[in-house]
């Protein structure tokens, strides 16, 4: 999942578990006015609108020096959220029996996304259930997994 990051992931991740926060991954979004750098971060106690500026400063001077993004871009450090983006298969294992919407990056039985349960989380796969009927999702076609936010 998202292997495209991985060389931001190695670069950042030290920065922000050395601060005290796990880095959950990152979404990076190539847009004409300048492309978007999203990073997630969690803690026990949550996260406070003072965490995400800590963060932002301590990034921010890493990525000037390192300078591993070439275009215009903008940073935006955020909590998890109650939709919840999940980068790995790791991060799937404390919700199991909870709802996730996913998108692939290439076709899973004529399907581009899927809605539906956590049924387990294999080596290198996702178990899904949707409407009674099970998906196992290879990790490496995930583009992008959201916990559906309980009501």
């Amino acid at each position: 999942m998202h292997k495209h990051n991985s060389d931001l992931i190695e670069l950042l991740e030290p920065i922000v578990m050395a601060l005290g926060y796990e880095m959950l991954g990152i979404e990076y979004f190539k847009q004409k006015d300048g492309s978007l750098l999203r990073l997630y971060i969690d803690n026990v106690s949550g996260i406070t609108l003072d965490d995400c500026t800590r963060v932002n400063h301590h990034v921010i001077g890493v990525l000037d020096v390192h300078n591993p993004i070439k275009e215009r871009y903008h940073l935006e450090i955020s909590s998890p959220g109650l939709d919840r983006p999940l980068f790995t298969l790791e991060q799937f294992k404390p919700y199991l029996g909870q709802e996730v919407k996913m998108k692939f990056r290439e076709r899973i039985d004529e399907r581009r996304k899927i809605k539906g349960v956590i049924k387990a989380v294999e080596e290198k796969a996702v178990l899904v259930s949707e409407d009674g009927v099970d998906y196992l999702i290879p990790a490496d076609v995930i583009d992008s997994a959201h916990l559906v936010p309980k009501i």
